[in-house]
């Protein structure tokens, strides 16, 4: 059950039925009206009226067992999110990738994936990753989703190495970015050169920290 202290100038309908997407979210298998009424602290007409209001919108749908559900409506929405992202993330990733001299790219949780929604190459080196938008990969492997993991299980802000995880003689660092409220992401570079993480890891942290900064 989530509490939520309301200020004379919010809607209360409103901050409900957002807890109740972010309840769903949470419950890959679905609750009951039931269930979801005790999370929310509301009774079942309650909730009944937003599950009603949220599938009106394709927010929500109740599945044959009755129970609820996200519906696909939140996939547009998230798409319609992601040129923010690519907007908030283009100057840092462009001076990370010719500080470094390396592939930069900001990746997010997608399901059960890491997902990479801006990729910025450097101008000067003689070649690099070839590394696009949209690429996708499981998210405990390659450094981008075990730095999401880690701030995930264990709230570590610091950066993640790996070595051929993705392709092999590919080293890659990232960093999460961190307090950035619904979402998980974070920020890194790859290349076929070996990088050296002392080096490349504070300014990937600064790189994290610029394109949270511009999120919140």
């Amino acid at each position: 059950m989530t509490t939520t202290t309301h200020h004379p100038e919010t809607s209360q309908t409103l901050d409900r039925g957002l807890r109740a997407l972010e309840e769903l979210a949470d419950a890959p298998t679905g609750l009951t009206v039931t269930e979801l009424a005790d999370h929310l602290g509301v009774n079942r007409t309650i909730v009944y009226r937003l599950l009603a209001t949220l599938e009106l919108h394709g927010l929500a749908r109740r599945d044959a067992a009755g129970r609820a559900r996200l519906g696909i409506g939140v996939l547009a929405l998230a798409r319609r999110v992601q040129p923010l992202l690519r907007d908030a993330a283009a100057i840092p990733l462009r001076r990370l990738a010719e500080e470094v001299g390396a592939t930069a790219h900001l990746t997010v949780v997608d399901g059960t994936e890491a997902l990479a929604v801006a990729v910025v190459e450097p101008t000067w080196t003689d070649y690099h990753v070839a590394y696009r938008v949209g690429s996708r990969h499981p998210l405990d492997r390659g450094a981008a989703g075990r730095a999401i993991v880690a701030y995930r299980d264990s709230g570590t802000k610091t950066y993640s190495v790996t070595q051929g995880e993705l392709q092999v003689g590919a080293f890659g660092i990232a960093a999460p970015l961190v307090d950035v409220p619904g979402i998980e992401a974070s920020v890194g570079v790859i290349s076929f050169g070996e990088l050296d993480p002392a080096r490349t890891g504070p300014r990937i942290v600064r790189a994290a920290a610029e394109v949270a900064k511009a999120l919140r």
